[in-house]
């Protein structure tokens, strides 16, 4: 710890760095920050001062592993690069602030570690195995190679991963890891006894907090913004055989998705079905479905009146100014506070925290739904405070889920501000 008093007019200067090199004088390091500061992309207003500081905020997550690759650091100060926070981020991140080029070399050196039709959710230190418990880091993966090409037109990139992708698609299809694979129903199903494979992956122990085993709603949603990926792709490719496969499984699992998921009472929909209880739905009202509304091939379409009950019922019950909860207050096992010792703290981590990532999807499937830019951008609005309250200059990994909402976990969290990023600058050209 660095301690010190001053006195009024005078100022110090403190420089840390990992580089190799002596680090620059105090005046010209500080003058070539300031520099790096009036660099914005196009896409990016000198006249928002919300979109220059995310813009600034996004730099540091960028980074080289050792190996040389292309990546992205999920959460300052402890956390490493993540496939599942990498493939959300790098749109936001990499997109927004004019780094296309990052992004490619993202979705190419990650293809390298594609296996049996997973990414890593870890990359662990060099010369260490990749950890493969994620049920959805590969299906972001389409998710950001669309909005890659939709930025670019860069037809190649499609071409250089197309086997790739079909076999992420057929691995699904005939079962991989922790026992998934596409059902009879055509949905997509996954889990095993102590393992977390969600989002929602808080363990401790041997216990999984939130387990979500079965056919979580937006893996769901992921794999049919997958398959219609794969359709989108195969038309730029010219594999016409293709298009119509993948459009017939694509309406098949939508098709089934909206007869399935909606809860009995008609808010929203299940998180889970099919669980291991008793096959029955869990219908805890959390904030996974909006994604079902807010992907860029979205199972539900945002003018029926499912979609705009998910969107109403996430509102109502989730939604804080500084992120979406993770269980409704009114769920018995709704957890208000991040808080204690690490039994607590995972305990709460998806029972009710709030995270500041999930607002860009709220933002983006209210603007859908409701069509007004200026409200969906307000959903967002008070983040921007936040970014002077915690890890100065950032956004949080999570909140406190009911109020007062203290700021936890890491100062400064990828997805919290690359969602955050993207959805306000895709709103702002409204």
């Amino acid at each position: 710890m660095l301690s010190m008093t001053l006195q009024i007019g005078e100022s110090i200067t403190v420089i840390a760095t990992v580089d190799s090199e002596a680090p620059r004088a105090p005046d010209e390091a500080w003058a070539a920050h300031v520099a790096s500061t009036e660099k914005l992309p196009a896409k990016v207003s000198k006249d928002d001062p919300f979109a220059r500081k995310l813009t600034i905020a996004a730099e540091p997550f960028l980074v080289r592993s050792p190996g040389g690759r292309c990546t992205i650091i999920a959460g300052y100060p402890w956390f490493c690069d993540w496939g599942r926070d990498t493939m959300i981020s790098a749109p936001g991140l990499c997109l927004t602030t004019g780094h296309a080029d990052m992004t490619r070399d993202i979705l190419l050196s990650h293809a390298r570690y594609l296996d049996q039709g997973m990414l890593p959710n870890r990359f662990p230190d060099v010369g260490e195995a990749p950890e493969y418990n994620t049920v959805d880091a590969a299906l972001w993966y389409f998710v950001s190679i669309f909005r890659y090409y939709k930025a670019t037109e860069d037809i190649s990139l499609v071409q250089a991963l197309w086997s790739d992708l079909e076999e992420v698609i057929r691995w699904h299809l005939e079962g991989t890891r922790y026992n998934i694979r596409v059902d009879a129903d055509h949905l997509l199903a996954a889990g095993q006894a102590g393992v977390q494979l969600t989002w929602m992956d808080a363990k401790v122990g041997d216990w999984v907090v939130t387990a979500r085993t079965g056919k979580a709603v937006e893996v769901n949603a992921l794999w049919h913004n997958a398959l219609k990926s794969m359709a989108f792709f195969a038309r730029l490719l010219d594999r016409k055989d293709s298009v119509d496969d993948f459009e017939a499984q694509a309406h098949r699992c939508a098709a089934i998705f909206a007869a399935r998921f909606p809860r009995h009472d008609g808010r929203g929909l299940s998180d889970v079905l099919d669980t291991p209880n008793n096959n029955a739905p869990d219908e805890s009202i959390r904030p996974n479905q909006i994604f079902a509304v807010s992907l860029p091939f979205a199972p539900l379409q945002a003018d029926s009146g499912l979609a705009r009950s998910v969107v109403d019922v996430v509102r109502s019950d989730l939604l804080t100014p500084c992120g979406l909860r993770t269980l409704s207050p009114e769920d018995p096992a709704y957890r208000p506070r991040y808080e204690g010792d690490s039994w607590n703290r995972d305990g709460a981590y998806h029972e009710g925290t709030a995270w500041p990532w999930l607002l860009g999807a709220f933002a983006e499937a209210h603007y859908r739904v409701y069509g007004d830019a200026e409200q969906a951008r307000g959903f967002l609005r008070p983040l921007e405070e936040q970014m002077a309250v915690y890890g100065i200059g950032s956004i949080a990994e999570v909140y406190d889920g009911s109020e007062p909402q203290r700021p936890n976990g890491c100062i400064a969290q990828a997805w919290s501000i690359a969602e955050t990023l993207r959805v306000w600058s895709d709103l702002s050209g409204r």
